[in-house]
């Protein structure tokens, strides 16, 4: 259970360098709240693909690529735009929700899938999802902090690297599955 933990963590993890990259001055409060952010959707989702079972995942299975893809490559593209634009404000760098859920969202789609196998596998779901969702708070924590470190020296250049972070991740989850 452990590996699936971690396999589920790694794009919440490179979602959170990429948004460690862009903070300034909040390191602390972004690794706390993005690790709410990502553990909670990593938890929760899971024991959604349990309750819906089967019945759901025959809809969402065709597009979840894509809906990953879309939500992170517009979440990246938005993030190259404000930092190019230079805008004192930036969103990219925003740890408010109508920034984090729609991350969170993206990067826990795969987690709602494998909470539908865990009704065939008679796994322990109360179990399960605390795993998930601390090894997604723990890994999102060390990953804004980790984007922070390279964020503090290299200012403009880290809000293009995370932009291109989030479409990379994109792709590969459209291409890859």
């Amino acid at each position: 259970m452990l590996l699936i933990a971690v396999g589920l963590a790694m794009d919440a993890f490179a979602v959170s360098v990429g948004k460690g990259l862009t903070i300034q001055g909040q390191c602390k409060k972004a690794c706390i709240v993005t690790g709410l952010y990502f553990g909670g959707f990593q938890s929760i989702m899971p024991l959604l693909g349990f309750l819906c079972g089967e019945t759901v995942i025959q809809y969402i299975a065709p597009i979840s690529r894509i809906l990953s893809f879309i939500l992170l490559t517009l979440i990246g593209l938005n993030m190259l735009r404000e930092t190019i634009k230079e805008t004192s404000t930036s969103n990219s760098a925003s740890i408010a929700a109508k920034v984090m859920i729609p991350a969170a969202i993206a990067t826990s789609i795969d987690a709602f899938a494998v909470g539908i196998t865990f009704a065939a596998l008679k796994v322990n779901v109360a179990m399960a999802v605390l795993l998930i969702g601390c090894t997604a708070f723990l890994f999102s924590g060390v990953g804004v902090k980790i984007g922070s470190i390279f964020g503090d020296r290299m200012e403009k250049q880290a809000g293009i690297i995370g932009g291109l972070i989030l479409i990379a991740i994109g792709v590969k989850i459209l291409v890859t599955g």
